[in-house]
């Protein structure tokens, strides 16, 4: 499933409209079986800009706390779909364009990506989960200067702080954003799901709680016929031919 942050003109600056109709998208990912996984990309020359500067400074305090209560529903969405959710950045990824890629499993970045937590050039805080997500990535120092500082990091910086998974060329950025999909539509999509609600689990919960979680849910999976399915290619010594059941 293709999503594409669809407002160019602003580079993709996030407004309630944009949150609800992704929120909604995420939904629908997670009741339909077909879809195995989720690609979030921006329409034109950037990924996401965040917040739209144009409406600052100008909210009162509850239009805030309301919008960015809408922007948490969508977070919580993506880290409880059960489905493995990339994010495709080209451009700049700022802001909130930023936490919204590392809510996101995966994230793919194109060679003439950047991003930025700019929230401090306003005289923000990070909001979108980006007071989560960054520091368990790259420790809580580096986090905190990013976040004082505001200043832009290329994708090959970003991939040697962890935060980048893969840097394909701007030109072919697309294509290779499908092949790693496709490579991923095509795994055991009932174990991604337990993998992603383990792994994310794992950053609040102490050794014993998941060793009793992976315990239980191994249990399960033995069960499925994704399972029987690798199984039986390991021993005829093919490539298994998963379902997602």
């Amino acid at each position: 499933m293709n999503l594409t942050l669809n407002r160019p003109e602003s580079l993709n600056s996030f407004s309630p409209a944009m949150i609800a109709d992704l929120k909604k998208s995420i939904n629908q990912a997670k009741q339909d079986e077909n879809i195995r996984v989720v690609i979030l990309t921006g329409a034109g020359r950037s990924f996401s800009a965040g917040g739209d500067v144009k409406t600052m400074g100008t909210s009162e305090p509850i239009d805030a706390y309301e919008h960015i209560g809408k922007l948490n529903e969508l977070i919580l969405a993506i880290k409880d779909l059960e489905k493995p959710v990339i994010a495709a950045v080209h451009g700049f990824a700022a802001g909130a364009g930023f936490n919204l890629a590392l809510a996101c499993d995966i994230i793919l970045a194109a060679e003439n990506s950047d991003f930025v937590l700019s929230f401090s050039k306003v005289g923000l805080i990070s909001d979108g989960g980006g007071s989560y997500f960054l520091p368990r990535l790259i420790g809580v120092h580096r986090a905190k200067e990013l976040m004082f500082h505001a200043s832009p990091i290329n994708a090959t910086e970003a991939k040697s702080l962890g935060i980048v998974n893969q840097i394909y060329p701007t030109d072919t950025f697309k294509i290779d954003v499908e092949r790693y999909a496709e490579k991923l539509a095509s795994g055991p999509s009932r174990a991604y799901g337990f993998i992603k609600k383990l792994t994310d689990r794992s950053l609040s919960s102490s050794l014993d709680e998941i060793l009793e979680a992976e315990r239980i849910t191994q249990a399960t999976v033995i069960t499925t016929e994704d399972h029987r399915e690798g199984v039986k290619a390991f021993k005829e010594k093919r490539h298994p031919d998963f379902q997602g059941k």
